[in-house]
């Protein structure tokens, strides 16, 4: 699906000081992402901090994010969780129309056997109108959706068009890459694996880094699209420090201290998370400092 090409960014969920939900400010954040180059946004990702989210509070940022994102980019939405029942509900109960496609992370803290996770999306697929984004991340759920697996689901699930991956491995991506049907995609899910994912084949990466400086970002995709490997290593070279700091102290609460440092939001996290310590703050200005002297100094 080639609307699903290219820098994707899992938008955070802007708070005030009281922890209510800055609407202006994720207002900001679309418009930062569509005039920088972003090919589509995500909604309601882990990086929205969506497990600390109430029902009406997930209705209002899908609501925020559609209303000012005004049809221009495709959007995606966080439905995903370890109780398959559920998700079948919700996508049940759910206006999808304005979205391209679902993104659902496999089984967390359950901890379920492969094919545990193979019945659990082919559960969703049959139940879900629209297509389907796989989403790996062993360092959230507790256990890793294998290559096999993922294959799997793809050939046996039509509308299951992509994986969003995130083990950190590129063996395990080359494995998919190497045997996946033509039309899946192989999305990287982590900032520090994007370029090597797509100069391998994969189509993209659905970023957090890209939503705070989403020019260079999407640059660094497109170059690696194009394969364009030299200018895109001088992008992901210059950003790499930036995609480490922004987990230092867990996210989002690094990526919110961009958006704080730009004036776009404020960087409140909800607990149990914490915001950035005042030294994490100082590494992401000076990282921020220093890109945006490198930038000058090219252009």
């Amino acid at each position: 699906m080639e609307a699903l090409m290219g820098t994707g960014v899992a938008l955070v969920t802007p708070f005030k000081k009281d922890f209510s939900i800055d609407t202006s400010g994720l207002e900001r954040i679309v418009e930062h992402c569509i005039a920088g180059g972003i090919d589509y946004l995500v909604v309601l990702g882990t990086t929205a901090e969506s497990a600390t989210l109430s029902k009406t509070e997930k209705e209002l940022v899908k609501k925020t994010v559609i209303n000012a994102n005004a049809g221009r980019l495709p959007l995606v939405v966080g439905i995903g969780g370890n109780n398959t029942r559920a998700i079948i509900e919700e996508l049940a109960e759910s206006d999808l129309e304005e979205f391209t496609a679902i993104l659902s992370v496999s089984p967390y803290y359950n901890k379920p056997t492969q094919e545990g996770i193979y019945q659990h999306f082919k559960a969703i697929s049959k139940a879900s109108p629209i297509p389907i984004i796989l989403y790996n991340v062993p360092s959230r759920t507790g256990s890793n959706m294998l290559p096999e697996t993922t294959l799997r689901i793809a050939r046996n699930c039509n509308n299951v068009i992509a994986i969003k991956e995130a083990c950190g491995d590129m063996v395990q991506i080359d494995a998919i890459l190497e045997q996946k049907p033509t039309d899946f995609m192989v999305i990287s899910g982590d900032d520090f694996t994007a370029l090597p994912t797509v100069l391998a084949g994969g189509a993209g990466v659905i970023s957090v880094l890209g939503q705070g400086l989403p020019n260079s970002f999407s640059r660094l995709i497109r170059y690696g699209l194009q394969g364009n490997s030299d200018a895109a290593y001088e992008i992901h070279h210059a950003l790499l420090n930036g995609m480490h700091l922004i987990f230092e102290e867990g996210n989002p609460a690094g990526i919110k201290t961009i958006f704080e440092h730009l004036g776009i939001c404020d960087a409140h996290v909800r607990l149990p998370l914490m915001d950035a310590s005042p030294e994490l703050k100082v590494k992401i200005k000076h990282f921020l400092d220093t890109l945006e002297t490198a930038e000058v100094s090219h252009s």
